[in-house]
């Protein structure tokens, strides 16, 4: 009976395998979701033009399209990568970028327009070269600024530099004609300036290396074009900005006014903006903590090989290993480090996004906690080697037993330090895609153009993660010494 119910079971399982549908291969897009009304983060997802216009394409081709937010200037690096199918955000063909990677055919032809302050003395393209200029950084309007004008401010994204503009940072922000119609409509503070700066068109970025795929998209952005369907895309679109806008114009007219109850409403209750704070707050736990242990790991193997050597002589090639591994690791930005693991290391491999960040801030943090161990062990008084030698320990034991509990005891508020640097220090992710806390709050301000509450709140957080370490480590201190 056993092994007819062993039978059966394995024929209704292979039956399941047999029957389930093949997996759909994906379709990995990457945008800057700060340029509504191409691209904005909406919910959990991202939604706009462009993410509608490849969803459309992409269920036609029989993709599962996959979309993901990171700095407008890695999206076409992330293509040339491989680590993205292809790059939508509102993209400008220029001759630079056509070296990098190929782009379908133009699908919008835009505008680039100027925001001002209604009290700003900004009127006309004369007043820009006295006035000090915002842009996002590495946008078709920072070359053109730059090129043309004067130096401009560059900033992360359009929103920030709207911000800043609004602070009074700033004279005049550069941006696309569309977004720059949307933030004008949500702040009655600001006036576009009549004469567009320049004109360009839109395309999708594809690699190189995918031939098919852009004679695919060019394919479908043709039969789009013919039969209306794109420029039906495009125009609701914008109503739907447009219609949104207004409502809140109405509703919660944003300005000085406003009590502190409004505010908190707009920057955290409203369509549940709480929410991309408590799920950053969850993904920089989970990177900090992973990156802790593993970072404790190689901080101890690396410590005890240089102490070895430094004692004993021993295991002088594995010294010199670690000794680059220092130089390279404390010489380096950990932004540098992360990017180089995410676009050249795992380049090629479709690698979860937190688990490369926890591999490169353990490896970052292993460096530093590798010599904050090595000055905890070479501080204990070789005496204490010497007894657990004549007590007829070997050297590992005596290191494993009596050295190294004391070396941990000395060094712990140096290594909370550290810990504590690494919880801020995955402020970064958002670099490689990764809603990260920051990244939360910036999502925020990119919706609200409100930099205090959204940037209190972020602090508030953080600072409350590191007080509860701070009294963790200190009553592990405690227990240490009653040990003693």
């Amino acid at each position: 009976m056993k092994i007819l119910n062993i039978f059966l079971t394995a024929l209704m399982l292979l039956c399941a395998a047999g029957c389930k549908k093949p997996a759909k291969p994906k379709l990995t897009m990457v945008t800057n979701a700060t340029f509504p009304p191409y691209e904005f983060v909406s919910g959990r997802g991202i939604d706009g033009i462009d993410p509608a216009i490849i969803r459309t394409i992409a269920d036609r081709l029989g993709y599962e399209l996959d979309i993901q937010d990171m700095s407008f200037d890695a999206v076409i690096t992330a293509v040339q990568s491989g680590k993205a199918d292809i790059a939508a955000s509102g993209i400008t063909v220029t001759e630079e970028r056509k070296k990098q990677v190929n782009f379908t055919i133009p699908y919008v032809v835009a505008e680039q327009l100027i925001i001002v302050s209604k009290k700003s003395f900004v009127r006309d393209l004369d007043d820009l070269k006295k006035a000090r200029i915002g842009v996002q950084h590495g946008t078709t309007g920072d070359l053109y600024t730059s090129r043309n004008i004067k130096e401009p401010e560059r900033f992360a994204n359009a929103p920030v530099a709207v911000a800043a503009l609004l602070a009074g940072k700033i004279d005049a922000v550069v941006v696309d004609a569309e977004p720059a119609q949307v933030f004008v409509s949500q702040r009655q503070e600001l006036i576009l300036l009549p004469k567009p700066l320049t004109y360009e068109e839109y395309a999708f970025a594809i690699s190189k290396k995918n031939p098919g795929l852009l004679k695919q998209f060019n394919e479908e952005l043709v039969k789009m074009k013919e039969s209306g369907e794109l420029e039906q895309i495009i125009k609701s679109y914008k109503e739907k900005i447009t219609a949104e806008n207004e409502d809140e114009i109405e509703k919660e007219a944003r300005s000085l006014w406003l009590g502190i109850k409004d505010e908190l409403h707009i920057n955290f209750v409203k369509d549940g903006r709480w929410l991309y704070l408590w799920r950053g707050l969850l993904i920089t736990l989970q990177i900090t903590f992973f990156a802790t242990l593993m970072g404790i790991v190689i901080g101890y193997a690396v410590a005890i090989i240089r102490s070895t050597s430094d004692q004993t002589g021993k295991m002088k090639f594995a010294n010199v290993l670690c000794k680059v591994y220092l130089t390279v690791i404390r010489g380096t930005p950990a932004v540098v480090q992360l990017l180089i693991i995410y676009f050249v290391i795992f380049g090629s491999l479709d690698v979860n996004k937190v688990v490369v960040a926890i591999i490169a801030f353990g490896i970052n943090s292993g460096a530093y906690v590798a010599e904050i161990i090595r000055g905890g062990i070479m501080a204990i008084d070789k005496g204490q080697m010497e007894a657990a030698r004549s007590l007829g320990l070997s050297y590992g034991q005596g290191m494993r037993e009596v050295i190294l509990p004391q070396a941990f005891k000395n060094v712990l508020p140096a290594l909370g330090n550290e810990f504590i640097v690494l919880l801020k220090e995955t402020s970064i992710s958002g670099y490689i895609a990764l809603q990260d806390l920051t990244k939360g709050g910036d999502i925020i301000r990119s919706q609200t153009y409100d930099a205090f509450f959204p940037l209190i709140a972020v602090a508030l957080i953080y600072l409350v993660l590191v007080v509860m370490l701070t009294e963790l480590l200190g009553f592990l201190e405690k227990r240490l010494k009653k040990n003693e």
